[in-house]
């Protein structure tokens, strides 16, 4: 497969974006949590599970398509939610749409999405989720809820992990705000990235889609502080479809999400913007699957950069996997090309990783036995 734009990685996709958007806009989708050492802590137990390759065995036909609540998915991986996607590039949450449509994935359309959300699921083909935050009262996530349910999504994610907003200081010393607030630092900021400026004076300034001021208002920084179990019981009554957790670390919330009626829990950081001290996802991936057993399905999100993380993922435990602000990168670095050159190398480097372990479907990889340790080596 040839790459162009100079991109053959994640990295490439990241160091493009950098250049191109304004440092404040970089930094709101860069930035982690406190001084980042959960980010890097998070990076370095992804980069040291080991994986064991296989020999003699025929890997010619690699299929990369899974099952995801009865339903195909051509590939492996999805579309984590993400708010204000149209901060990477204008038109960003229809570029995820299409490409979600032409791959039967998930498009986790957020809360406070750049493109309202019956859009988005028309854009999808009907392969959109709707990611929820409580918020305030829970009043108005409750008027979201039946926005979803009129507009015909048939799953919900609901995302626990932001009881308030995670300090991201990097975001912070920008003076980033939605909407956006234009001073002197920031008005340098614009003028010295034109590229995106330009585009983002003729496109419009990225605003929260779903909320009109009126019926729908939301402050992203208003506590959310106020969720608890008998508001899920109550969100589990009033939802038909199904339902996702997105959040969790600990395999006791996991265990009691399970009984209470989630569906799917996906294991999540945030991509370690909320809680500069939690733990590696991807080792509580493990933890949470080893809790829950063989059979809930458990999804995952947080740290993916290449190919191979995302078999690590489901070696660790994971039944899918969504990617997050990588795509925001390819597409910031190069539009539409760029997104559809990252979904592509990724698609390949799983392949490649698949083959390398002697496998040939996704299922095959469900297992820690392609997992290297020093013990496995004498």
């Amino acid at each position: 497969m040839l790459f162009d734009a100079g991109i053959h990685s994640t990295a490439d996709a990241r160091r493009l974006a950098q250049k191109r958007l304004p440092w404040m806009v970089f930094d709101y989708i860069d930035g982690a949590a406190g001084q980042e050492h959960g980010a890097a802590l998070s990076a370095q137990a992804m980069q040291d599970i080991r994986l064991t390759p296989r020999v003699l065995r025929n890997v010619a036909a690699r299929d990369l398509s899974v099952s995801l609540f009865d339903k195909p998915a051509l590939r492996p991986f999805g579309i984590s939610p993400m708010g204000m996607c149209n901060l990477s590039a204008p038109g960003a949450d229809l570029m995820l749409a299409k490409i979600a449509q032409e791959h039967r994935v998930p498009h986790g359309v957020s809360t406070v999405a750049s493109t309202n959300l019956e859009t988005l699921l028309k854009a999808s083909g009907g392969t959109a989720w709707f990611q929820l935050y409580f918020t305030g009262d829970g009043s108005g996530t409750l008027k979201l809820v039946e926005r979803a349910k009129t507009a015909g999504y048939d799953t919900l994610v609901l995302t626990l992990d932001v009881p308030e907003v995670g300090r991201r200081p990097r975001e912070l010393r920008h003076g980033f705000k939605m909407p956006f607030r234009i001073g002197p630092r920031q008005f340098v900021d614009f003028a010295l990235h034109p590229r995106w400026s330009l585009a983002a004076l003729v496109g419009g300034s990225p605003k929260m889609a779903n909320f009109d001021g009126k019926d729908y208002v939301f402050d992203r920084t208003e506590s959310r502080a106020a969720a608890d179990w008998s508001y899920f019981d109550k969100l589990r009554t009033i939802w038909p479809g199904k339902l996702v957790v997105k959040g969790v670390l600990n395999p006791e919330d996991a265990l009691r999400l399970r009984e209470a009626g989630a569906d799917a829990i996906q294991v999540s950081s945030h991509g370690c913007r909320q809680l500069d001290s939690a733990p590696p996802a991807i080792l509580a991936l493990r933890d949470i699957r080893a809790a829950v057993g063989p059979d809930f399905p458990l999804f995952f999100d947080s740290g993916i950069r290449s190919g191979e993380d995302i078999v690590k993922a489901y070696v660790m435990g994971a039944d899918f996997v969504f990617l997050g602000r990588i795509l925001l990168f390819a597409m910031a670095a190069s539009g539409v090309s760029g997104l559809n050159i990252v979904w592509n190398l990724l698609s390949q480097e799983v392949s490649l990783t698949m083959a390398q372990l002697g496998v040939t479907t996704i299922a095959d990889l469900k297992t820690q036995d392609h997992l290297w340790t020093c013990s496995a080596s004498n």
